[in-house]
């Protein structure tokens, strides 16, 4: 079977798009695997299938796999890579869509300027049980997170994915293989998390470093900007708009608070189109 896609990313963090409107082929989680191995398939962070609307205030419903073949419900840099395609496909001809996410989000994607898309998502969610995180206790900004012989202070939220937040003094040195896989799988996560190590530069401007569950290390994660802007603001040490500057390049954010939507603004691109015998 010939399986047609493109190749996209988003601050380095890279996609492989799928257009299940016009090609209907769903893979299994080993051809996933097999495509996302940068050795013996074509590589990539995850896999992006855009599929016909699901609800009638809905243009397109949006699906994300991560490259160890599970199903991830949200992916920012994802979204703004969703709407460069459908775009550049004549899926459709609207500059502002609207587009559902296997955990149930509506999203509203918008060109936002030369090589620019945003993406307004709804509010993040601090709730324990939500996120989700096997702890009783809830509605904390910060936590004191058992790790072997130490205690690690983090964050915790979900904006359509899991996200533990530590912040870090140096970037540079921030330990992201050594303690990205343990909190990753930590039991405190039962669906394992994001793990994103934040070094606060000023109140309008951090640095991050993400490993992303299912795929490691990555040179942008959207959701996890989000994620950071969101434990940040709730702490009171951000302001409204900040800079998030990651090994890929930067997003702008902005969140107002409790209650509001968050955007995120950054670019989409195409790398280049194939063909795959599965």
């Amino acid at each position: 079977m010939r399986l047609s896609f493109t190749k996209m990313h988003g601050l380095g963090n890279d996609f492989v798009v799928l257009d299940q409107v016009t090609q209907p082929v769903y893979l299994s989680q080993k051809q996933i695997r097999g495509l996302a191995d940068r050795h013996r398939g074509i590589g990539f962070d995850q896999l992006i299938y855009v599929e016909a609307p699901i609800r009638p205030d809905a243009d397109f419903h949006y699906r994300v796999f991560n490259a160890d073949g599970k199903e991830a419900g949200h992916c920012g840099n994802g979204a703004r890579c969703f709407y460069r395609f459908v775009r550049d496909k004549q899926l459709t001809w609207k500059r502002r869509i609207k587009v559902t996410t296997e955990d149930g989000s509506l999203l509203d994607i918008f060109h936002a300027g030369p090589g620019l898309v945003g993406v307004e998502m709804e509010g993040p969610v601090f709730q324990t049980p939500q996120i989700p995180v096997t702890m009783k206790h809830h509605g904390q900004h910060l936590y004191q997170l058992p790790l072997m012989d130490d205690i690690i202070e983090v964050g915790l939220v979900s904006v359509g994915n899991p996200h533990c937040i530590v912040w870090v003094p140096d970037i540079r040195t921030a330990p992201v293989r050594e303690l990205g896989p343990m909190l990753c799988q930590h039991a405190w996560f039962p669906e394992q998390v994001n793990v994103s190590f934040v070094e606060l530069k000023s109140r309008n401007h951090v640095a991050l470093r993400v490993f992303e569950r299912g795929v490691g290390e990555t040179q942008a994660c959207g959701t996890a900007a989000c994620a950071t802007i969101a434990v940040g603001r709730a702490l009171g040490w951000l302001d409204e708009k900040v800079r998030v500057i990651q090994p890929g390049g930067m997003l702008q954010l902005r969140w107002r608070g409790q209650g509001a939507n968050m955007v995120m603004i950054g670019p989409a691109q195409k790398v280049f189109e194939g063909v795959v015998e599965l």
